[in-house]
C-alpha cells in the first residue's frame, strides 16, 4: 500500500481525524489552518452529535459543517436518495455551499445536487435521478418535490439548517411542519447555523437538535481603522444622484444597498444616465440573471452592483472597496452585515451612508450597536 504523502498544511486539520482524501483537498485550495470555528465544531460533528453554531459570515462556518458530512456520507453507504440535506435561505447561497460541497468533495465520490426555485423543475429532477447524496435546498421547492414524491429524505442522516435566523418566516415554518413526516424515523445528525440567537431563532434549534453541542464565535470586531465610516444627510429624492456622483469619484468595486425591489431599478437607471456600469441583484430576477449580475461583479467586469438586503449576508464577494447605504438598514445588525461586505482578509475600505430626515433614529441606534460614533461628512469631504 503506498506511503499517505505528508499534508504540511494541514496539520491541525489532520489532528481532527478527517480523512487523508479531505486532507488533500485541502491542501491544494490552500485552507492552510483551521478557523476557531472550524476547530470547536468539526470535532464533535464527526463525533455524530448535533451543533449549535453562533458565527458571523467569514467565519469559515460552511466547510465547518461540510468536512464532517463529506467524511460520514463516504464511511456510509449508498442509498436509493439523498443522506445529506441543506437548507438555505435564498438560492444564491444554496449555489454557494453547493460549490463548496463539490470544492471539498472533489476526491470522493459523492454527488451534490441544488433543489430550489428559479430554475426548470425537470431539470433538477433529471439530475436527482442521476443519484444524488447531497441535497441544498430552498424550502419551497424542496417541500414540492417531496410532496409529489420525486424526492425522498427517509434515508437522510445528516441535516443543515443554514442562517436559521433569515429561515424564520411563516413560509419556511409552514414548510418545516410539512417537510417533517418525510424525515427519517431515526433523527438525522443536525446542524444549526445562525448569525444571531434570539428567542425565536433558540426556540427553533430546540425543536431541530437533540442535545447539541454550541459553538459560539465572537462577531469579527469591525474597527474605524478597517472602515471608513461616515454618514451624510441627504433628501430622499437626492439620494439616486448623490451616489452617481460618489461613484464617479470612487473607483473600484462597489455595492449599494437598497431596501426596495424599486429603489434598485430606480439606482441603476440612474447609474447608467451618468455612464457607470452597474448589476441588479434583487428577489424579482430571474435566477439565471442574477448569478450572471454576481458573476460579472466578481470577475470585476461590472464594477458596481446595486442590491437588497440579499446580498448582505453569506455571499462569497471579495475584493469590495466602498459599500454606500442609499437606504438605511431597518436593523443595525443589518448595517454590519453590509458593511462588512468590505475590509474583508484584513484590507481596508468604506462605508457611507445617505441618511435622510425620515432615518435618523437608524443611525443612532447603529452607533449603539457598535459602540462608535459614525462621522457626518458632506459629500465633499468623504475622502478624508
Amino acid at each position: 500500500m503506498p506511503e499517505t504523502p505528508s499534508i504540511s498544511n494541514s496539520d491541525g486539520f489532520a489532528e481532527f481525524g478527517l480523512i487523508p482524501p479531505l486532507l488533500a483537498t485541502l491542501e491544494q485550495v490552500g485552507h492552510k489552518r483551521p478557523s476557531a470555528i472550524q476547530s470547536q465544531a468539526i470535532p464533535p460533528l464527526l463525533a455524530g452529535r448535533d451543533v449549535l453554531v453562533a458565527s458571523q459570515t467569514g467565519s469559515g462556518k460552511t466547510a465547518a459543517f461540510v468536512l464532517p458530512m463529506l467524511q460520514k456520507l463516504n464511511e456510509g453507504e449508498a442509498a436509493p436518495g439523498p443522506r445529506a440535506l441543506i437548507l438555505e435561505p435564498t438560492r444564491e447561497l444554496a449555489a454557494q455551499t453547493a460549490a463548496v460541497c463539490r470544492q471539498l468533495g472533489r476526491r470522493l465520490s459523492l454527488k451534490t445536487r441544488v433543489i430550489c426555485g428559479g430554475t426548470p423543475r425537470d431539470q433538477q429532477l433529471r439530475t436527482i435521478r442521476d443519484g444524488v447524496d447531497i441535497i441544498v435546498a430552498t424550502h419551497g421547492r424542496l417541500l414540492d418535490l417531496v410532496m409529489q414524491g420525486e424526492l425522498v429524505l427517509e434515508y437522510l442522516t445528516y441535516l443543515v439548517l443554514d442562517e436559521a435566523d433569515r429561515l424564520l418566516d411563516e413560509d419556511f415554518s409552514e414548510s418545516m411542519t410539512a417537510l417533517t413526516p418525510y424525515f427519517p424515523d431515526v433523527p438525522p445528525q443536525t446542524v444549526f447555523c445562525s448569525a444571531t440567537l434570539p428567542e425565536p431563532v433558540m426556540a427553533l434549534a430546540k425543536r431541530v437538535t437533540r442535545d447539541p453541542v454550541r459553538v459560539d464565535v465572537a462577531a469579527e470586531t469591525f474597527t474605524p481603522k478597517k472602515i471608513r465610516q461616515r454618514a451624510m444627510f441627504v433628501e430622499k429624492d437626492d439620494k439616486p444622484e448623490t451616489v452617481a456622483r460618489i461613484l464617479e469619484r470612487f473607483p473600484g468595486r462597489s455595492m449599494v444597498f437598497a431596501r426596495t425591489k424599486v429603489n434598485v431599478d430606480l439606482m441603476a437607471k440612474v447609474l447608467r444616465r451618468h455612464d457607470i456600469r452597474a448589476e441588479t441583484l434583487h428577489g424579482d430576477r430571474t435566477q439565471g440573471a442574477r448569478n450572471k449580475a454576481l458573476d460579472l461583479f466578481r470577475q470585476g467586469r461590472v464594477p458596481v452592483l446595486v442590491t437588497t438586503d440579499i446580498a448582505s449576508r453569506g455571499l462569497d464577494i471579495s475584493d469590495v472597496d466602498l459599500v454606500i447605504n442609499m437606504d438605511m438598514p431597518e436593523t443595525p445588525e443589518s448595517y454590519v452585515h453590509r458593511i462588512g461586505r468590505t475590509a474583508r482578509a484584513g484590507k481596508k475600505g468604506a462605508a457611507f451612508s445617505l441618511i435622510n430626515s425620515d432615518e435618523r433614529l437608524f443611525l443612532r441606534d447603529i452607533e449603539k450597536h457598535i459602540g462608535y460614533r459614525i462621522r457626518i461628512a458632506t459629500e465633499d469631504a468623504l475622502d478624508t
